[in-house]
């Protein structure tokens, strides 16, 4: 494997690709016309043109992306997240095609790819369930009967797909023959699959997750859980790992779990298993993302492993380089997504130019991204900017870090989600570790983000005005605009 193509772009696909500069790799980048002068195709060894911006015409189109490999001698291809990256089908097109998918195998995706058969693989390991159903339902009668059983509330789910995409919460009989016909509408336009299920409802849920790689020899560790649980829209914006309450017991059950989930489908690669817990500190079996997850770089923090390498090896062939009893927790790590969205109104996505973007610096602080300053902000893809990670010795001076690198990290031309994570940041629920995945609607109105501090506006003018002087040659709008743009930001409203 001396060369391997990255079927993605942005932070992820530079992330890839330095892990395999690191282990003497040569890499090849893709790119749509969108991404013509992107950061990943610039860093690439070779880069190859497959289309149009939309994602269906590039970074979708497996044909192309394969055809892409062949052209330039690549042996191996990693979809990074998103994308191809779970798609069961390329899969098998790239195995067919004689190449390697840096990944799991296309049948351990088509388990875990549908929620239904995904739990009947689980059970088989007597994995903790929600109380539901097992089992597709269509039928609106039977299904109001079956959710009857289970008690309300109850959330009706898309068997395919997620995202939050086909889910509605339930709270009594009333109501349920609309949701259902929502949540099947919802599911068959977003997957081409109307299946749903239904679950009892957990009204104070924690998402934790935990991280699992396996390999060709049987091998199959997990590197401890990861808590994901301030969310928007049933999306992740804040992880961290370690969580801040899982007792030491209830880490190595939830491990043992995760490691009898991936044996059900004899997992390679890295994986995710999903749990959701209860505040009594329950917690059940939700699904495995079968690919690196957004915010796997805390995972590598309090680790000390890349994963990517990792993936590497495994599909090289090679076994996992170290043992379960190797890994111990060092230290705490927070991801905040910086994501081009106006968290003021609702996080709708923006987009733009980042007339200002430079990022923070120092001890425990990452940034993964994709972006320099003066490119623009697609509207084809995923508004997320770029990842902000922040290391300590505890959960507070992480918290502490993150709070100094937001501070630091400045953009303007495009809203972000910057302001947002400083007031997470800052909220004793969060601080307390006393949060759930309803934190933003609980605590969370557009208000919270306003300032009226003049002093720090007034040092943030005259930090801005320097700041103009020497890169008037990128940013061409005018300084008082400017100014006002980055005050804004400083204030917790950009």
């Amino acid at each position: 494997m001396q060369k391997i193509l990255i079927a993605n772009r942005g932070e992820i696909a530079l992330r890839v690709m330095r892990s395999a500069r690191e282990m003497g790799i040569k890499t090849v980048a893709v790119y749509s016309d969108a991404d013509r002068n992107a950061l990943h195709v610039r860093y690439a060894d070779e880069a190859v043109y497959i289309g149009a911006a939309p994602s269906n015409q590039s970074y979708l189109n497996g044909e192309k992306i394969i055809a892409a490999c062949i052209q330039t001698g690549a042996t191996a291809i990693h979809p990074g997240y998103g994308f191809l990256s779970e798609n069961a089908a390329f899969a098998r097109q790239v195995k067919d095609a004689g190449l390697v998918l840096i990944g799991p195998s296309p049948e351990a995706m088509e388990v875990m790819g549908n929620k239904l058969s995904a739990k009947a693989a689980a059970l088989k390991y007597n994995i903790p369930m929600v109380p539901g159903t097992e089992e597709a339902i269509t039928d609106v009668a039977e299904a109001k009967k079956r959710a009857i059983e289970v008690g309300f509330p109850i959330l009706i789910k898309a068997a395919a797909g997620g995202g939050g995409k086909g889910m509605r919460i339930v709270e009594g009989d009333a109501d349920f023959e609309e949701q259902m016909a929502l949540a099947v509408s919802e599911a068959t336009s977003a997957f081409g699959d109307g299946s749903v299920f239904i679950e009892r409802y957990v009204s104070s849920p924690r998402h934790i997750e935990i991280q699992v790689l396996g390999d060709t020899h049987g091998n199959i560790v997990h590197l401890f859980e990861r808590d994901c649980s301030v969310q928007r829209r049933h999306q992740k914006v804040i992880e961290e790992a370690p969580s801040k309450v899982l007792t030491l017991q209830i880490r190595e059950q939830m491990g043992k779990c995760a490691v009898d989930v991936a044996r059900s489908v004899n997992y390679t690669g890295a994986g995710t298993v999903e749990f959701i817990m209860d505040d009594a500190l329950n917690f059940y079996f939700l699904e495995m993302n079968t690919r690196l997850q957004v915010e796997h770089p805390v995972t590598e923090l309090i680790t000390g492993i890349d994963l990517v390498k990792e993936q590497i090896r495994i599909a090289r062939g090679e076994a996992i380089s170290f043992k379960q009893e190797d890994l111990e927790i060092r230290g705490h790590a927070i991801e905040l997504r910086v994501y081009a969205e106006d968290p003021a109104n609702n996080f709708l996505p923006d987009i733009g130019t980042l007339q200002t973007y430079v990022t923070p610096k120092g001890a425990g602080v990452r940034v993964d991204d994709g972006f320099e300053q003066g490119m623009e902000i697609p509207i084809y893809y995923d508004p997320m900017i770029a990842k902000l990670i922040t290391y300590g010795e505890n959960r507070t001076e992480a918290i502490e870090r993150m709070l100094r690198a937001i501070d630091e990290y400045q953009i303007t031309g495009i809203t972000t989600t910057l302001g947002f994570g400083k007031f997470v940041m800052q909220h004793e629920a969060f601080t307390s570790g006393n949060f759930d995945t309803h934190f933003v609607k609980k605590y969370f109105t557009p208000d919270v983000l306003d300032s009226d501090n003049k002093e720090e506006a007034e040092i943030a003018a005259i930090i801005m005005e320097q700041l103009l002087s020497e890169q008037k040659a990128v940013i061409t709008s005018t300084p008082t605009a400017e100014i006002s743009s980055w005050v804004k930001n400083r204030s917790g409203l950009q």
